[in-house]
């Protein structure tokens, strides 16, 4: 604000006078612009809840689920311990029906990178050849350029070379299309042995690759993290509006996994009484078995 100077001398009672409409006129506003600006500690931000199963639920539970649900999983490929992916082809109805995405691709076991790391075959190249059938997926699921496509990382804790290795293949694969990669993984603080002074350490899978990601200079992640231990997470329960992503204890993700069926009772105990059963089930979608999760947008992966 520009202040201008009174040029004409004035008496004491006009001087009075105009210095009490300036005061006034400033307190007004100072009053105004608290009004307008947001109260400390608040955030514009708005969270969704979704879901994820890896059985598709129906064509006749969406309405259902989308009055609970903003977004929802997707399989690319067949779910963990499935031998069929009844996602496939569904795409375009759950678009109709005003879902947004989290695309996932189910990744490999160590096991099995260990395995065809016998046969002959690299683990970055193995990553490599299986972003490579995400990509072709994701196209003829008709998911647009620049969706984000989650790997799915079943096993936590610090990573081993050859999963790592399998890992980042992957996601630079992905990085290289026109998709961007993501990483479903444990936020779970896991022992990490002791420092040098004898204090415990713990790490999470994620702490891990985002730790790699940066000594290597290799594409961003974005990450879907889960964390289902209570507290943080608040149990099988939808919420309005969700749980930040961030009270999860992983900053920056674009999603958190806060329930998970069946339960892990070694980590649910405090939050138990939301289950049943021991699963998580869809309200309104009776005997329908989910994975709750939040986000800071409606569609996470851009897939709509």
């Amino acid at each position: 604000m520009e202040w201008k100077r009174i040029q004409a001398p004035l008496g004491t009672r006009a001087l009075s006078r105009a210095r009490s409409r300036i005061w006034r006129t400033f307190a007004a506003l100072l009053l105004l612009t608290a009004s307008l600006a947001p109260a400390q500690g608040s955030s514009s931000a708005r969270n969704y809840s979704g879901f994820d199963a890896n059985e598709y639920p129906g064509d006749a539970s969406l309405p259902a689920l989308r009055r609970q649900f903003a977004f929802t999983g997707y399989w690319l490929n067949n779910p963990p311990g499935a031998s069929h992916n009844a996602w496939i082809g569904k795409r375009a109805l759950l678009v109709k029906n005003g879902f947004g995405f989290l695309v996932l691709f189910n990744g490999r076991l160590n096991k099995d990178i260990l395995a065809s790391q016998k046969r002959g075959t690299r683990p970055e190249a193995f990553g490599q050849a299986d972003a490579a059938l995400a990509v072709a997926a994701a196209r003829r699921e008709g998911f647009p350029p620049g969706a984000i496509l989650f790997l799915d990382q079943e096993e936590g804790g610090r990573m081993f070379p050859e999963q790592a290795a399998y890992l980042l293949g992957w996601t630079e694969a992905v990085a290289a299309s026109s998709y961007r990669p993501g990483l479903y993984a444990s936020g779970q603080p896991v022992d990490d042995g002791k420092d040098d002074r004898g204090r415990h350490l713990t790490i999470t899978t994620i702490q891990d690759i985002r730790q790699q990601v940066a000594a290597r200079h290799l594409h961003p992640i974005a990450i879907w993290a889960i964390q289902d231990a209570c507290p943080p997470a608040p149990g099988c329960v939808v919420q309005s509006p969700a749980p930040a992503p961030d009270i999860s204890g992983t900053l920056g993700a674009v999603a958190w996994q806060y329930a998970q069926s069946p339960r892990r009772t070694e980590f649910t105990r405090a939050c138990g009484a939301t289950y049943r059963d021991g699963n998580c089930y869809a309200p309104g979608v009776p005997g329908f078995p989910v994975d709750l999760s939040s986000s800071t947008s409606p569609d996470p992966s851009h897939g709509r």
